[in-house]
């Protein structure tokens, strides 16, 4: 049974940790919490964790590259646990989904997150799976770097907690059963009727 590596992305340092660009590394440090695996390591340029998800073998991680140099992290990981990126399940932001909204996909573009973009070009391949979690906003936004960096406001604190939890039972749901599974249940969870997206 191959292992399967798990990457959140998110920018490191305590001024990133709650902010909607860091969603990835929040579901990681979930998915961490909920195994029982400690994420104490450094390695490849993350902080990463060994352990036991719905039964298979996983390496957690969290890149602490800043999330625009993702890739290079990514790519050591996976040479490090023998890997293909079909084995990979990456888990990302995504400012064209509204919040509460996730979509799994089997590969795809970056569809301009820098983190994806980043992967993508170290790896040479769309070729692998990922979870995005909605962060986009309801009112038009000026600069985007500035919305995705500030910090998480009080009233998106349970929207926040419930799309944590439903990003980890995702990947829970693709290492278990594989990603066409994981699709079919969490890619109709619309927020609101019309908001649906093309996707990226």
């Amino acid at each position: 049974m191959p292992m399967r590596l798990i990457v959140g992305l998110g920018n490191p340092g305590v001024e990133y940790a709650w902010t909607p660009h860091n969603l990835g590394f929040l579901v990681v440090d979930r998915l961490a919490e909920q195994a029982g695996i400690r994420m104490t390591r450094p390695e490849a340029k993350s902080l990463v964790g060994r352990g036991s998800l719905a039964g298979h073998e996983v390496v957690l991680a969290k890149p602490h590259t800043m999330m625009n140099l993702s890739g290079l992290a990514v790519r050591e990981l996976l040479s490090r646990a023998d890997c293909s990126p079909a084995e990979l399940i990456v888990v990302c932001d995504d400012v064209a989904l509204p919040w509460g909204m996730i979509r799994v996909r089997e590969r795809g573009s970056g569809g301009g997150h820098n983190g994806l973009k980043s992967i993508i070009g170290a790896l040479g391949t769309m070729e692998f799976p990922r979870v995005r979690l909605g962060v986009q906003s309801p009112e038009p936004v000026g600069e985007l770097r500035e919305y995705v960096l500030r910090q998480i406001r009080r009233d998106e604190e349970q929207i926040v907690a419930e799309e944590i939890e439903q990003g980890a039972e995702a990947v829970k749901l693709i290492v278990a059963e594989g990603t066409q599974r994981a699709m079919n249940r969490f890619n109709r969870r619309a927020a609101a009727p019309g908001t649906e997206t093309e996707d990226a």
